[in-house]
């Protein structure tokens, strides 16, 4: 039986990395490569809906960038919530459906708002669901669902059905693609539940340099890939 990835994956996760050695190699402040950052994600959530992906999850603020600089952090937040603000059109002109993975505290007020803004203006829009992942880690999402079942059902998860429940967005299906920009080789705390049976796909490319042309070779990467799921050939 042929298990070959012929079709395009439902689910793609981004790590979008090398914003800051974009900007140092042209000689511009970190924030340059991070504003150029933005647009390329954007291209990339309007390549990846018309590419025929249902889900896109963006690797946006992980829990461990609070050790930046100060004025990094509180850049990337001022670009976060003003993006969110501004873009409801694009959002709405691509039927792009906003949801978050990550933990709500430590989210300026302001961020969160526009967050919840965002989610909420967008929740009925059908093109492509885009998962902002946001003050997110994988290590702290598992801590965080195992809490909430405990708070709810007074016991931890009983299998990996129940435990998916407690997921900060339970209905996104498992990544079928997980592509890192950047040329490191990890997954750096990124969808460690869900990125058990994630095919991956590494590139040198920066994501400033990124693309829906770097997205279309990333696909055509997973449509070579036998899938086995821990079967056999």
């Amino acid at each position: 039986m042929d298990r070959r990835a012929k079709s395009v994956p439902a689910h793609v996760a981004i790590i979008m990395d090398g914003n800051g050695r974009w900007a140092k190699a042209r000689g511009m402040p970190r924030t340059e490569g991070h504003k150029v950052g933005l647009n390329v994600a954007k291209d990339v959530v309007r390549s990846a809906r018309h590419l025929g992906v249902q889900y896109l999850s963006l690797y946006t603020f992980s829990t461990e960038n609070w050790k930046r600089a100060a004025t990094e952090v509180g850049f990337l937040m001022s670009l976060i919530r003003s993006h969110l603000l501004a873009e409801l059109d694009f959002y709405r002109k691509e039927k792009v459906r906003i949801v978050h993975s990550g933990d709500r505290n430590a989210l300026p007020q302001d961020v969160l708002s526009a967050l919840d803004s965002a989610q909420a203006q967008t929740e009925d829009f059908a093109g492509i669901t885009v998962n902002l992942a946001l003050n997110y880690g994988g290590r702290n999402e598992i801590v965080r669902s195992v809490c909430r079942a405990v708070q709810e059902l007074g016991r931890a998860p009983a299998n990996e059905e129940e435990m998916r429940k407690y997921l900060d967005v339970p209905e996104l299906p498992d990544p079928d693609l997980i592509i890192r920009t950047g040329g490191d080789i990890r997954l750096s705390n990124f969808l460690l539940w869900q990125s058990a049976y994630a095919e991956l796909y590494f590139t040198d490319q920066l994501w400033p340099d990124f693309s829906g042309d770097g997205l279309a070779a990333a696909l055509k990467s997973f449509e070579t890939r036998e899938r086995k799921f821990g079967g056999t050939s």
